[in-house]
């Protein structure tokens, strides 16, 4: 297959690049600087693409973003967060829908926080969607990959859970507090957490690719666990104690709306439309993933 895939340069889209090329398919990485090889083509995230690039291509991968956790949320910060989300989808999506000949099928991301914070609901993919700035994001997010569904592609949304690798994201930044002794559960740690391995991500976004599979699919585990309990397993698997706790009144001054969706959130995520269609995770029990990450 040929797949251009946008966020080729983050940790997902890198990992997915690589099992990908492994695989022998031909991926095109589109970027917004001057390409540096045949393996790359510019676009521009806010505008129309010219829809003649997209008639080659059998699959397009959507991850392009900006990083929900790379500062306390300003109204300039909230902004970014959205336009690029919004932005660039709509422009692969029309851009699509403009083609002679479209892709067969889009895999563009979305996120669990479609849901809002939960407490101990179980959530699929039929749960209504939640409240909160990430869940509207979510929501209108997904809603511009319509122009391209309409065309008659198959699109698949991907509501993406906390993807756990020791190479970056939030496992990454954990893992230095946690070696030190000082982690610990974060307010009540009674906040359901869910969770992928970066393994089982990308195995999902090809399966998904593969298999006639479309509409939202959640990236997530099938056993998601407590705050308490995920700290507990970490701090079991490094070999240290997790007994600094960090208080919900800490993370709402620290970090204010950004701490109170991120991290004291609650949502108990279960992914069934993938498990009905078929697919099955290397890594469906923490401790396990953690072993292998670790």
């Amino acid at each position: 297959m040929r797949i251009l895939i946008t966020g080729a340069s983050g940790m997902l889209g890198s990992a997915l690049v690589a099992a990908l090329e492994g695989q022998g398919h031909d991926v095109v990485r589109l970027v917004r600087r001057t390409p540096r090889s045949a393996r790359e083509r510019q676009w521009q995230p806010n505008g129309q693409e010219d829809p003649n690039a997209f008639e080659s291509a059998d699959a397009v991968v959507h991850l392009a973003g900006e990083s929900i956790a790379s500062g306390r949320w300003s109204a300039a910060r909230k902004t970014a967060i959205r336009d690029s989300r919004l932005l660039g989808t709509r422009t692969v999506a029309t851009s699509i829908a403009a083609a002679d000949v479209p892709p067969k099928v889009l895999i563009s991301a979305s996120g669990s926080h479609y849901y809002g914070s939960r407490g101990s609901e179980v959530l699929t993919e039929t749960s209504a969607p939640g409240s909160g700035f990430l869940s509207e994001v979510c929501q209108q997010w997904e809603a511009e990959t319509e122009p391209a569904r309409q065309a008659g592609v198959r699109v698949v949304r991907l509501r993406t859970t906390v993807v756990l690798s020791a190479r970056g994201g939030a496992l990454g930044k954990m893992l230095l507090p946690f070696r030190m002794g000082v982690g610990g559960r974060i307010g009540s740690g009674e906040q359901w957490f869910s969770w992928i391995a970066l393994d089982d991500y990308v195995r999902l976004v090809i399966f998904a690719l593969q298999n006639q599979i479309e509409g939202p699919v959640n990236a997530a585990a099938p056993n998601p666990l407590t705050n308490a309990e995920f700290t507990r397993l970490l701090g079991k698997v490094l070999g240290r104690p997790t007994v600094f706790p960090l208080p919900a009144f800490a993370v709402r001054l620290i970090m204010g709306e950004m701490g109170e969706e991120l991290l004291l959130a609650s949502q108990r995520v279960q992914p069934a439309a993938a498990t009905a269609a078929g697919f099955s995770f290397r890594f469906p029990e923490l401790h396990r993933a953690l072993e292998h990450l670790l």
